[in-house]
């Protein structure tokens, strides 16, 4: 289990739907030089500095390369491919493994506290660029995601709806569910960090 570092949370608004849809970092065609760059599987920016995707794969690598990550959270309990720690090793990105179980309703059981700590990774701007991943970028990821909006003020409907664009005819009703119940009290208070979702806050004020 990751010591999370001390952090900062952001607030933002919801971006437009589009923004949102994983098929939309595969909508231009490749070609060429671009056949190099092939995003992972549910590739998404969340906001500034941060990313979420499926497991990331060999043929992902160079474009993880133009992103310029700093860290990644793997949700995922299994060790990391020895090419893919090589890649971390080599490109001096730090890997924060929050081991959870991929279960399947009815026997869902999200760790609150586990999902918590990966929170504090992704709230702490030093960590950023960060890429956040499970195996198919759906539940685990969708769930730490949604926990995250939460902190930044959206609204239930608009976290649910981001969940539910990523995990499509796959959403579970547990996630939803934790994602509901989860507690920020804890984490509301920090500092402002992401510098795009500044003037929001103000904007709500």
């Amino acid at each position: 289990m990751c010591n999370p570092n001390e952090a900062t949370p952001a607030v933002a608004a919801p971006p437009a739907a589009n923004d949102l849809n994983p098929a939309n970092a595969r909508d231009p065609p490749l070609s060429g030089e671009d056949l190099h760059f092939i995003p992972p599987l549910n590739f998404s920016m969340v906001d500034s500095g941060v990313f979420r995707s499926g497991f990331p794969e060999f043929a992902n690598f160079s474009f993880l390369q133009t992103l310029g990550l700093r860290s990644i959270i793997c949700l995922c309990p299994e060790d990391y491919p020895k090419e893919t720690q090589e890649f971390l090793k080599s490109n001096g990105i730090r890997l924060y493994q929050f081991g959870i179980e991929g279960y399947k309703e009815p026997f869902a059981n999200i760790p609150e506290d586990t999902i918590r700590e990966a929170l504090m990774v992704v709230i702490d701007s030093r960590n950023h660029p960060v890429l956040i991943h499970c195996k198919r970028g759906k539940h685990r990821t969708g769930c730490l995601v949604g926990c995250l909006r939460k902190l930044q003020r959206w609204c239930l409907s608009s976290v649910f709806d981001e969940y539910q664009r990523f995990a499509a005819a796959k959403a579970r009703v547990s996630d939803q569910r934790f994602m509901e119940l989860f507690d920020i009290t804890s984490l509301k208070n920090y500092p402002l960090s992401f510098p795009c979702c500044k003037r929001t806050l103000i904007h709500h004020k």
